[in-house]
């Protein structure tokens, strides 16, 4: 999955120590990597990133939704419960310009490998964590998409108003909030360029989730109005809905 990027890329020069798995985070470091940086992706001995043998379907190279965040990546296996890798893992996070992982909230502490324990050999580093709920109170809450599109609202105003709520087609919680993480990385990389300091970044699917409701949560924030389901209906504006026809549905924005 490894293609160069074009010199004078953005962020070329910067090695990403990605320590995550699944979605969210390895779609942020697709996206650094993208932008020319160097990405070292941990993996686990033997089963690697959950999401190769997340399949069908799969291309002559693997799983396809493990390939979909994962190109322009070098990937290395290390077992943090061995000494000797575990080492090798701090050594790397040490070089690093950018560390991102989703472990649960705290689980790296203990390994040596949180930001408390880098950011003094380390100064200019910049950690991200990504979470389900945040580091708080829903620390131990389990972070997958579906959960929080149903828990977040997203879930109640997607679908028909007569049937039941649907998630939406792709992982879109996860999306959301790999968008954000990376928001906050080439953020914290442009403070770092005159400070000389990285920081803490953490982001996790609720609040990511929060935000792009938009128009539909300021409803409510602001005029008290609790969004429903209106399936293709907009709650603001017509025409921006199907309009039946002679023969088939219409749809008009």
């Amino acid at each position: 999955m490894r293609s160069e990027a074009p010199p004078g890329a953005p962020l070329e020069g910067i090695l990403v120590a990605d320590f995550s798995r699944v979605l969210a985070g390895p779609l942020a470091t697709m996206t650094l990597a993208d932008l020319g940086a160097r990405v070292i992706k941990v993996e686990r001995p033997g089963t690697g990133d959950d999401t190769r043998q997340w399949a069908p379907p799969s291309s002559p190279t693997g799983a396809t939704y493990f390939e979909g965040v994962n190109r322009n990546k070098e990937s290395i296996t290390l077992d943090l419960a061995d000494p000797d890798d575990l080492e090798l893992a701090r050594e790397l996070a040490r070089r690093a310009d950018v560390f991102v992982e989703n472990f649960k909230p705290g689980g790296l502490d203990k390994l040596g490998l949180g930001y408390e324990s880098l950011k003094d050999e380390n100064p200019g580093l910049v950690y991200a964590s990504i979470s389900g709920f945040g580091s708080a109170g829903g620390r131990d809450l389990p972070g997958y998409d579906f959960i929080v599109q149903a828990l977040g609202g997203l879930m109640s105003i997607t679908g028909d108003p007569e049937g039941d709520p649907y998630k939406v087609g792709v992982a879109l919680v996860d999306v959301l909030t790999a968008k954000d993480a990376t928001i906050g990385i080439l953020a914290a990389l442009s403070e770092r360029a005159y400070s000389g300091r990285g920081r803490r970044i953490e982001v996790n699917l609720l609040s990511s989730l929060q935000g792009a409701l938009a128009n539909q949560g300021q409803a409510y924030l602001g005029a008290g109005v609790v969004p429903q389901r209106m399936g293709n209906d907009h709650p603001s504006i017509v025409p921006y809905q199907l309009l039946a026809t002679a023969d088939t549905p219409l749809a008009v924005a």
